[in-house]
């Protein structure tokens, strides 16, 4: 089994290091000159993501204002308003609902965390979101995987990162999640301007 294990192991770390290789650095630099716009206007940030992109969501959301002191919410963070909406108003509105309270505007940005990116069957609450961001005016950066879904298509900068084999799509997509913001977080905290 030892062996076995070494084996996927080695195996899943080259699939790391391949996504370092083929992800668009191109597409990095643009969040990160999108946060530093956001930063410089003094916007709100709203990071959105479901199942293991939910909990990225919250642990970027420190990031972001501990670090860069940029204003950062994700409505996953209180359960108690997120369960009572998703009871009375239904899961595909739940987040959408909870950003018409905050009032978004064209200076906010929308940061979408997702393995797919949403589609007609899939994450329609964050599709709604999206959605609802668009008639705002507002900017919306993803970091997402498969084909990059709804995100890609709505996304001022989408970085999408590649797939490499269908088993590991999931842990890669939510694992480049944090190693992309952690990034940009870090380049504009240590690079500046």
């Amino acid at each position: 089994m030892k062996e076995k294990y070494s084996q996927y192991i080695c195996n899943y770390l080259n699939e790391v290091a391949e996504i370092a290789n083929k992800i668009s650095k191109e597409s990095i630099v643009d969040f990160a000159n999108e946060i530093r716009n956001l930063k410089d206007k003094q916007g709100r940030l709203f990071i959105f993501g479901v199942g293991g992109s939910a909990a990225n969501s919250s642990h970027a959301v420190n990031d972001f204002r501990k670090i860069l002191n940029i204003e950062t919410y994700s409505p996953l963070d209180n359960v108690s308003e997120l369960t009572a909406r998703i009871n009375d108003e239904g899961w595909d509105v739940s987040l959408v609902n909870w950003l018409k309270v905050s009032k978004l505007n064209k200076s906010d940005v929308i940061l979408i965390f997702s393995v797919g990116g949403g589609s007609d069957t899939t994450s329609k609450n964050l599709v709604e979101v999206m959605k609802y961001a668009k008639l705002n005016g507002s900017k919306i950066l993803s970091i997402v995987s498969r084909n990059g879904g709804y995100a890609k298509q709505l996304s001022d900068v989408c970085v999408l990162i590649p797939v490499l084999s269908d088993n590991a799509i999931t842990p890669h997509a939510e694992e480049w999640q944090a190693v992309v913001w952690h990034m940009i977080v870090s380049c504009i905290s240590n690079v500046g301007e």
